[in-house]
């Protein structure tokens, strides 16, 4: 396999990218930290403003495993309240390498997916690095999955009551959040020690994964082992957003002084034995092509298709990592590119799709 043709720069993004100023540095993680999570949370704050009051939201506290709680919020449009019928969920997973994001930043994401889909949202903010290292933020995770059924079970006035269906519970992220979907998927599959609390919960109806990784760095082996030539990750090592020591950074915050091995298919979803993918649920993949992990998703895409996975395949040619944080400084028909293949995603595992069995690409 080789997927090098996505990676040359498309005109829109090598005309836009002349006019960013170099990259800021910072005193402290604390301050870029600070920074960055701000300049999210003002795109953000702008997103859901732009729905003109028509965004309801709910706060909630989600008790975790170690005794400590993290926060999530609920996303319904107006609009869409009257459906008839227990309606369907999405969990959205936010990325930033495990460090960066907060519940804010993700308010104009959930606000656009809400509207387009009619799924109610819910936005789970695990933990992040440094305070928290593996697998903290996974276990977040997988215990917010657990929480939300026992809600959709009680008589929550906005989880509960037969509003939801728990047939009907599609997951996602992006980045960081796509991995922790893929992990969480697959600890639900294939039953992973360590995640009991998975293992008597309904599937997942669906995942939708945007730029994901799927393997830790350290183990990339078995991905190489499926191209033709050097990996996206040494094509694409000076990539903007998330260059080779951008991802080293993340990778040496998450795992500290804990070394995973291959067989840690918490960490690493996309090292599961090909035998056992078979009957994981209808999968998205949204990828760009100029982006170092690019060929890990694309190459674990073949590998479900090919074990009888429903598979929705999309990439972006020549668009860095996660481009649509840049919001309005792009064209509306670039960052229509990106929605339609996240909010499509979800739709399309809603609609109970059925395998191909084939491997196929769509370039959007």
């Amino acid at each position: 396999m080789d997927f090098s043709k996505y990676g040359p720069a498309d005109p829109e993004w090598t005309a836009y990218a002349a006019t960013l100023p170099p990259r800021p540095t910072f005193d402290s993680q604390d301050a870029e930290k600070a920074h960055y999570n701000g300049l999210r949370e003002k795109l953000a704050a702008a997103g859901i403003a732009a729905f003109d009051g028509k965004i309801v939201t709910h706060d909630y506290t989600i008790p975790t495993r170690d005794g400590a709680s993290i926060p999530a919020r609920t996303y319904r449009h107006k609009d869409h309240e009257a459906t008839q019928g227990p309606g369907a969920v999405y969990i959205h997973l936010h990325g930033g390498g495990f460090f960066f994001g907060t519940l804010a930043s993700e308010d104009g994401i959930c606000s656009r997916i809400t509207a387009d889909t009619g799924a109610l949202v819910l936005n789970v903010d695990y933990r992040h690095t440094p305070e928290f290292a593996y697998p903290t933020m996974y276990h977040d995770v997988q215990d917010a999955f657990a929480w939300l059924h026992q809600q959709i079970a009680s008589d929550d006035p906005v989880l509960g009551g037969g509003r939801l269906d728990p047939k009907k519970v599609v997951i996602g992220g992006i980045s960081a959040g796509g991995q922790l979907t893929a992990s969480l998927v697959v600890a639900h599959h294939v039953k992973l020690p360590g995640c009991e609390i998975l293992h008597d919960l309904p599937a997942p109806a669906g995942q939708v994964l945007m730029i994901p990784p799927v393997v830790a760095p350290q183990h990339y082996e078995k991905i190489q082992a499926a191209l033709a030539g050097p990996s996206s990750m040494v094509e694409c090592a000076d990539a903007p957003v998330i260059p080779a020591w951008r991802i080293k950074f993340f990778m040496d915050l998450k795992f500290g002084d804990l070394e995973p091995g291959p067989e840690d298919f918490v960490v690493s979803p996309g090292n599961v034995p090909v035998e056992k993918l078979k009957g994981l649920p209808p999968t998205t993949f949204g990828v760009c092509g100029m982006d170092p992990l690019r060929d890990e998703a694309l190459v674990w895409a073949k590998w479900l298709a090919e074990q009888g996975v429903p598979t929705n395949i999309h990439v972006i040619p020549g668009f860095p990592h996660g481009f649509r944080a840049n919001g309005a400084r792009l064209s509306e028909k670039a960052c229509k590119r990106w929605d339609d293949i996240m909010h499509g995603g979800i739709k399309w595992a809603l609609s109970e799709p059925k395998a191909t069995g084939v491997f196929k690409i769509k370039e959007q």
